[in-house]
């Protein structure tokens, strides 16, 4: 709850200092966009992953993504479960602090993964569980300008430089842009260590869930061959009582979804 409510007063903080004409700071302008992106309670949702190569639907994954605030480090922990294709029914990822786990109950091992490697075309595992990147990166305010959007709208953005506080995290860099009125993610590029460009996302389809307008669906172009797209979409949100248990890797092999 402390962590909730210290996401809350960061956006309420956000809020004052525009109020009063002092320009925000760049971690105020991160913690109010994860404010945007994340529910601050214990939630879960239903993830459709929907790959497309020049246009074509190629492949499709629905994942349901259990996610609570860590209260001794601010970061959430997060359980995803795979509910088709038929192929990978029951499969489970875990996060919690910076180790991500991947559960197989054909073998009824769990291993350590990287949080870059792919999931489903564009989208790696580290982009399925509930992350604040005001918590991974460290940002700058690299300027303001106006940008189109992914309904090809014009706004104008704060632009954010992240750069990771870890080798944990899922990208070395991230460009970020924020609609300056309303400090909604609108625009991301995610660039590896060697400086190049893995993929471009938009953020769209903002409504309300849980208390706030968020986006409900990401599309993610690849950075090297455009022809490939993979589609987020966000539904099912709900305020859930998540067990402490369902967050260990020891319970990977009971975890039951209900």
């Amino acid at each position: 709850m402390k962590s909730a409510l210290s996401r809350w007063f960061a956006v309420i903080t956000f809020c004052v200092s525009v109020a009063a004409n002092a320009s925000p700071s760049a971690q105020q302008l991160l913690e109010a966009s994860d404010a945007i992106r994340n529910p601050g309670k214990p939630f879960s949702l239903t993830t459709t992953l929907i790959e497309f190569h020049q246009g074509r639907q190629t492949d499709q994954n629905i994942l349901s993504v259990y996610s609570k605030i860590d209260p001794d480090n601010g970061q959430y922990r997060s359980l995803v479960h795979f509910d088709a294709p038929a192929r990978d029914v029951d499969k489970l990822l875990l996060k919690n602090g910076l180790d991500l786990w991947f559960y197989d109950p054909s073998s009824q091992a769990s291993v350590r993964i990287s949080p870059q490697q792919r999931l489903l075309g564009q989208a790696a595992n580290g982009d399925v569980v509930t992350v604040n990147w005001a918590h991974d990166y460290t940002p700058s305010l690299a300027g303001e300008e106006d940008i189109a959007d992914g309904d090809r709208q014009t706004k104008h953005c704060y632009k954010l430089a992240l750069v990771a506080r870890s080798p944990e995290a899922t990208y070395h860099a991230i460009d970020l842009w924020l609609d300056s009125a309303t400090m909604r993610p609108v625009k991301a590029r995610f660039y590896a260590e060697s400086g190049t460009l893995l993929k471009v996302s938009y953020f769209r389809r903002f409504q309300e869930e849980l208390g706030a307008v968020r986006p409900t669906e990401i599309v993610i172009i690849d950075g090297l061959d455009p022809g490939w797209v993979t589609v987020m979409r966000y539904s099912n949100y709900a305020w859930r009582d998540i067990p402490d248990s369902w967050m260990q890797r020891e319970y990977l092999a009971r975890f039951k979804p209900n």
